[in-house]
């Protein structure tokens, strides 16, 4: 039997700091409806506020601070991939597009084949 290790939000404080953070996204989205009568600039200005405040609380969390390491550790696994030379690309790419033609003409004949083979020959629906 597999356990799995289930990660969830314990301490109250932590429920604090997201709940704080919807709150703030909420307050965000409000700020930039009920500011649309002092102007573009100002009402801008209170949304990003708003998101940057929430994100900043996010971030200090502990769901945050797991996100922020699963994000290092992708990177880091990013930087250890071998891309392909751009010759390697190439080829790789037209083997695909030849085999996607030759397979689409396999198909069609196949097609071609069958529908001769039951309606001309067993059916007799001469076109």
């Amino acid at each position: 039997m597999a356990t799995t290790n289930v990660q969830t939000v314990n301490t109250g404080a932590d429920k604090a700091k997201l709940a704080a953070a919807a709150l703030l996204v909420v307050g965000a989205f409000a700020s930039f409806f009920l500011l649309a009568a002092q102007g573009a600039l100002l009402q801008w200005l209170g949304f990003i506020a708003g998101l940057v405040l929430a994100t900043i609380v996010f971030l200090v969390s502990e769901s945050g601070k797991q996100l922020t390491a699963f994000g290092r550790d992708a990177w880091r696994e990013v930087k250890k991939v071998v891309w392909p030379t751009r010759k390697e690309a190439t080829q790789i790419t037209a083997y695909v597009f030849g085999f996607v033609l030759v397979m689409a003409l396999f198909l069609w004949l196949t097609d071609k084949t069958l529908e001769w083979f039951f309606y001309d020959l067993i059916l007799g629906w001469k076109k």
